[in-house]
């Protein structure tokens, strides 16, 4: 491949669409993410980029460029959703389950599942109900319950009506419940699904290296993918990221709601979250790409959030970290984004691969000298950079 300037790619955006669903299908919860690794791992295949698996089960994959320089870049994207587990087998013959990740009870009534044995020719189907569930037998108390997940439970489908008949079933504690997604595109390019988060943006992303490749453009810095199946639960990125990497981008959903800047229809750079401030330079040079190129591009803070590059600062990745989203609305629930937020997250995904780093030769080595910081470009900071006593007194 040829390197060539920064410019937007075509995209197939049938492909991104087709994989969406598809990544929607297949169950996910964290802690059971064989299926779909392997799935993403073909899809790179197909493309004509290598995959390995680390023990813990990320996957990972490298678009090369030229090594002109001793520093790489790295998206980060999770293919783990939330989902539950079967904690207790009842009397009644339903199941008690604890959740995976972080997500309310509230949104879990009424979804379809599937319980998954230890036999893996077994799938069980059921249904997640509120403890009190017929009108014509509690009356008003179907209103007065609360929400939690001790006042749910599940239906199986089959006709058992006691802890023994579960079990006959195969079923017991620690079975993986997932949640059905029931995937929708509307005709006006609404995409109504659970697990928008995060198979949105694994869409994304493999649409974007698709293009690269397909366009013959070299990344102006090698690009590594991570694809990690615990991002739900914490863990994320903690492990599997090559040493090299100086920037790190994760994709993920961005928070559309009341008090957010997010829309369905663009991308976001999240510039904040629960944990703290995102890389101040790698942020604004985000912007500034999106600008350039005419990418419909917003920026918000989110209040109770966590991604992929938290987990991996915390286990000491020595990168600037960034945040790029697609607004979902009704996280964690009910999730609906649109195909035109996707496009532009995706074509800003190309942007970044063709651009260099924020500081190509200062990142080329894990540290430097303080002197020879280049901040003065997008920090305020004094010209002749540190001196004696504190900068900005005679």
């Amino acid at each position: 491949m040829t390197a060539r300037k920064t410019q937007p790619l075509k995209l197939d955006l049938d492909y991104l669409r087709q994989v969406l669903v598809e990544l929607l299908e297949i169950p996910s919860p964290s802690g059971r993410t064989d299926h779909i690794q392997q799935y993403v791992g073909e899809r790179l295949s197909a493309i004509g980029i290598s995959s390995t698996l680390t023990r813990r089960g990320a996957l990972s994959a490298c678009l090369p460029g030229p090594r002109s320089t001793g520093a790489d870049r790295a998206i980060v994207v999770h293919t783990d959703t939330i989902g539950g587990m079967v904690k207790r087998l009842k009397e009644n013959g339903r199941l008690e389950v604890n959740p995976i990740g972080t997500h309310s009870a509230r949104f879990a009534e009424g979804a379809h599942v599937r319980i998954f044995t230890d036999d893996l020719e077994r799938v069980v189907t059921g249904q997640v109900l509120p403890l009190k569930a017929s009108g014509h037998r509690y009356n008003e108390a179907v209103d007065l319950q609360g929400v939690g997940w001790e006042l749910v439970e599940v239906r199986v489908d089959e006709a058992v009506h006691d802890e023994a008949g579960l079990r006959a079933l195969g079923i017991d504690a620690g079975d993986f419940v997932a949640f059905l997604p029931n995937p929708t595109i509307t005709p006006n390019g609404y995409v109504k699904s659970r697990h928008l988060d995060d198979k949105a943006g694994v869409a994304a992303v493999l649409t974007a290296f698709k293009a690269m490749v397909e366009a013959g453009v070299t990344p102006a810095v090698t690009a590594h993918l991570l694809v990690t199946v615990t991002e739900e639960i914490g863990h994320g990125a903690s492990h599997g990221l090559d040493p090299d990497v100086a920037e790190i981008v994760s994709v993920d959903a961005a928070v559309v709601a009341p008090g957010q800047q997010s829309r369905e229809t663009a991308a976001t750079l999240a510039m904040g979250d629960g944990v703290g401030p995102f890389d101040y330079h790698l942020t604004r040079n985000l912007a500034s790409i999106a600008k350039e190129h005419g990418v419909d591009l917003v920026r918000d803070v989110f209040d109770y959030y966590r991604s992929d590059v938290a987990a991996a600062v915390e286990a000491g990745a020595h990168a600037r970290v960034a945040l790029l989203g697609f607004g979902v609305d009704a996280t964690h629930g009910h999730e609906r984004t649109h195909l035109d937020g996707l496009h532009q997250l995706t074509q800003l995904l190309c942007l970044y691969l063709q651009s260099p780093l924020v500081f190509p030769e200062w990142d080329a080595e894990p540290e430097g000298d303080l002197a020879d910081f280049p901040s003065l470009a997008v920090q305020p900071a004094h010209e002749e950079g540190p001196r004696e006593g504190p900068i900005g007194l005679d």
